[in-house]
């Protein structure tokens, strides 16, 4: 039967039954006013913990294209190592949290619905997830402190029966508002820290009887009143429907307004007599258990017009309306997300003009960054979670790189390309472009990431090539370029023929880069000889510093001085684009660059200057390629002596550039093609 496993000792080593008494903490009205007074923080409003919950988190900082741009940890998802983990809108989430600051600070915000507007597939919800998820967490740490309390009416019951607020209201609205100016700035004047108690809001109708109730036994005696309340530490749980709240549509036919604001409970009228009781109520609705956190709109533009009554109120007065009660008080951050077309209608429908006059929209676009993107796809497709397929490398990178070209629009200038564009606005150096002009093809496309290919589609396409028979044990791009165009024909989001038309060529773009990516893997191995590339870049640098000082060259071999080896010169550096009329300042450069640093008692290494390093591998690939005879693995007629070069070539791509035996040999084969086709007819 195998070993035997004592449960309960398993368990029993592994509780931490302090934390438990902890979290989960009772106690007097007096001992909460003591709490407050050490840490006043407790009372804080909705928006302000949220805030102060993702900047618990930390931030950085960082500049791009001139702009400082803040980034919050919180949306790594440090929690999960990653799982929802939030990569390439680091504008917009600091514009979000931009609104959050200023809704903590009572600024206006706090009196909107924020909605999160953006394509399909733009992580609008798992934003939500993430501060849904980051509230909960946070309500279990002592920064994040709240409570609420329970009434026990009977205090000579044996046991005594509590009975929890139903909207876990803050403790502090239970004193009578004539008095309660007065205690706050007492509180505010007795605490050591700088932060002032700000505490809005009456009791619900539940707590407003039963304090109703004792206040007419003891003849309005405050203090006895509150010998009946147990104050509680509140942890906040979309589980468990406290503080944390979610709705989302269903068939117009079948909403009720009462899901948000709570229902009458039929069968305790017969006890308590009449519907207007609230305890024959349950304040159960979405408004209701979301008090003192926050509540999520799904889709939040398809709700029935009776929802969105119930709505302007939650938002500017901070009140909503159970039937049969009078306006009740909420304090919650109230967040929704809507696709476009639901927002175009919001546009276009007058009678929604009380709604779009409450609603601060923050656009979530798809994301416009490269190396941002194929993150996305790295944590989905890399690691522990893919263990029986190897992905070949830049099958991701390509997949990635179709998805952003897909949201990008086509620049104004006619002298810059679109995949060009790609690699500006992924930190690349394209030409002559600047920081400026890069913020302004920003600018110029104001619409740019609202549409185009979602990343769902593209997992999807990968996971198909994933599981596919050709697959084998290895995924090659071409395998995930042809599960991505073979989808398009049935895209249900590609409304038009010119669209699936424009995926399918920018999909032929991609295959050409890719050409460029494998050329340049194959050939980095070819030339994989470091002692090579020294020499050869002394020799250049002989050459170049001949040529600027207008001396000769000794001949090593016969000790004869030379002209400087301008086919050489010119060899090398026509590998990146150096043109004849720029050669002179070219070489000009690398001898004042190594003047610098011998200044500064430095050498120069050629794998400092990353464009003479890529000339020098470029021009060794060159001189070796033919030594090799990679061509004659199209004619499959590979010879014993060039086999044992092609697999030196083979095992460089395995060790240094993440290549597996499968698909090492695919890449020399099709960049063998490409060769063959490059050579010139004989």
């Amino acid at each position: 039967m195998g070993n035997r496993i004592d449960v309960a000792e398993f368990i029993k080593d592994r509780q931490h039954l302090d934390v438990f008494e902890e979290l989960n903490w009772k106690g007097t009205f007096q001992d909460y006013l003591d709490t407050v007074v050490s840490n006043p923080k407790v009372t804080r409003p909705a928006f302000e913990r949220l805030y102060d919950m993702i900047l618990s988190y930390g931030t950085d900082k960082y500049v791009e294209f001139k702009k400082e741009i803040t980034t919050y940890r919180f949306f790594h998802d440090p929690e999960l190592t990653g799982r929802d983990a939030i990569f390439g809108l680091e504008v917009p989430l600091m514009k979000l949290v931009n609104i959050f600051k200023a809704a903590a600070q009572r600024y206006g915000p706090e009196r909107r619905v924020l909605l999160l507007h953006g394509p399909v597939g733009s992580s609008k919800s798992t934003i939500v997830r993430l501060l849904k998820r980051g509230l909960e967490e946070y309500s279990r740490r002592s920064e994040g402190l709240l409570f609420t309390y329970a009434w026990c009416l009977n205090r000579e019951a044996e046991p005594l029966v509590w009975s929890r607020c139903p909207m876990h209201e803050e403790p502090l609205h239970l004193v009578p508002l004539e008095m309660r100016e007065a205690l706050i700035a007492h509180i505010n004047s007795s605490t050591d820290t700088d932060y002032e108690v700000y505490v809005e809001g009456e009791l619900c109708p539940f707590c407003r009887r039963n304090y109703e109730e004792l206040s007419s036994r003891y003849g309005g005696e405050w203090n006895k009143i509150v010998e009946h309340i147990q104050v509680r530490r509140l942890l906040l749980s979309e589980q468990d429907r406290i503080g944390i709240g979610t709705f989302q549509p269903k068939d117009e036919k079948n909403q009720d307004s009462t899901e948000l604001t709570g229902d009458i409970n039929y069968r305790k009228i017969a006890e308590f007599g009449t519907e207007s009781d609230p305890r024959a109520f349950n304040f159960d609705g979405e408004f209701n258990i979301a008090n003192r956190g926050l509540i999520e709109f799904i889709e939040i533009l398809k709700l029935d017009v009776a929802f969105l009554y119930d709505l302007l109120g939650a938002t500017q007065e901070h009140r909503i309306k159970p039937k049969k009660f009078a306006q009740t008080d909420i304090d919650e951050v109230i967040i929704g997300h809507t696709n476009e077309p639901e927002y175009r209608r919001l546009q276009k429908n007058e009678f929604m003009e009380a709604l779009r006059d409450r609603t601060v929209k923050v656009d979530i676009p798809y994301v416009t960054k490269l190396d941002e993107e194929l993150k996305i796809y790295q944590k989905d497709f890399c690691g522990d979670r893919i263990r029986a397929k190897h992905i070949a490398p830049h099958a991701l990178e390509i997949a990635s790189m179709w998805a952003v070209l897909t949201r990008l629009e086509e620049p104004k200038d006619a002298k810059i390309t679109l995949l060009q564009k790609l690699k500006l606005y992924n930190g690349k150096k394209v030409e002559d472009y600047t920081s400026d002009k890069v913020r302004e093809l920003r600018k110029e496309s104001e619409r740019e990431g609202m549409e185009g290919i979602s990343p769902r589609y593209v997992q999807d396409k990968i996971s198909n090539a994933l599981v596919s028979d050709r697959a084998g044990g290895c995924v090659n791009p071409f395998m995930i370029m042809s599960e991505l165009e073979s989808g398009l024909r049935h895209h249900s989001l590609i409304t038009s023929e010119e669209q699936r038309k424009r995926f399918t060529e920018l999909l032929q773009t991609v295959r050409e880069e890719y050409e460029k990516l494998a050329k340049n893997d194959v050939m980095r191995a070819v030339a994989a000889d470091a002692e090579a590339i020294t020499r050869l870049c002394a020799k250049y640098i002989d050459n170049v510093n001949a040529f600027t000082r207008k001396e000769k060259v000794r001949n090593a071999y016969t000790q004869q001085d030379e002209e400087p080896d301008e086919r050489l010169m010119r060899n090398i550096e026509e590998k990146i684009n150096i043109e004849e009329s720029r050669k002179d300042i070219f070489r000009q450069q690398i001898m004042n660059y190594i003047a610098t640093l011998a200044l500064e008692g430095k050498t120069f290494n050629y794998r400092d200057d990353a464009q003479l390093h890529r000339a020098l591998e470029m021009k060794l690939f060159d001189d070796r390629k033919d030594s090799i005879r990679l061509t004659n693995l199209v004619e499959h007629v590979v010879d014993k002596d060039a086999q044992e070069k092609i697999d030196i070539v083979k095992n460089h791509l395995m060790k240094h550039h993440n290549y597996c035996e499968v698909c090492a040999g695919d890449v020399l084969t099709y960049v063998a093609g490409i060769l063959a086709r490059e050579e010139p007819e004989s």
